[in-house]
């Protein structure tokens, strides 16, 4: 049997690409490895996010197959519930709206809002899926 997996990278796609940098680098703290007229490369930890122009990235021609998407995506990223009220003064700070919070059967909460982008982003409790294994 091979190895076992993880997730390397995941993608997201925006139209202003200067501007997602940004929002990613300044709110979220991550750090911006590599900038293009085609994708970001930001990391977070061990995983690394691209942000892909959205539509450059379908275009064909490329080294990587072409991909893209309709519509906003979603991305969640683990937070320990005494870091919430923290981040929910650091969201406020920068001008980005909560859009929703939600308070789960099987314990925790999650805090929403928006990348410039309109890409779902969440700020979950790391153990949300473990109670329910």
């Amino acid at each position: 049997m091979p190895a076992k997996l993880r997730i390397f990278e995941t993608v997201l796609y925006a139209d202003d690409l200067t501007a997602a940098e940004v929002f990613y680098r300044e709110v979220l703290g991550l750090i911006t490895l590599q900038t293009s007229d085609l994708f970001i490369t930001l990391a977070c930890d061990q995983v690394y996010l691209l942000i892909f122009d959205r539509n450059k990235s379908e275009e064909e021609g490329r080294p990587v197959p072409s991909h893209g998407t309709t519509g906003p995506g979603h991305l969640a990223f683990a937070v320990e519930a005494d870091d919430l009220d923290s981040w929910r003064i650091r969201l406020r700070n920068h001008g980005v709206p909560i859009e929703d919070e939600v308070d789960w059967k099987s314990g925790g909460h999650s805090i929403y809002f928006r990348d410039p982008a309109g890409n779902s982003l969440e700020l979950a409790p790391p153990d949300l899926w473990k109670s329910r294994s």
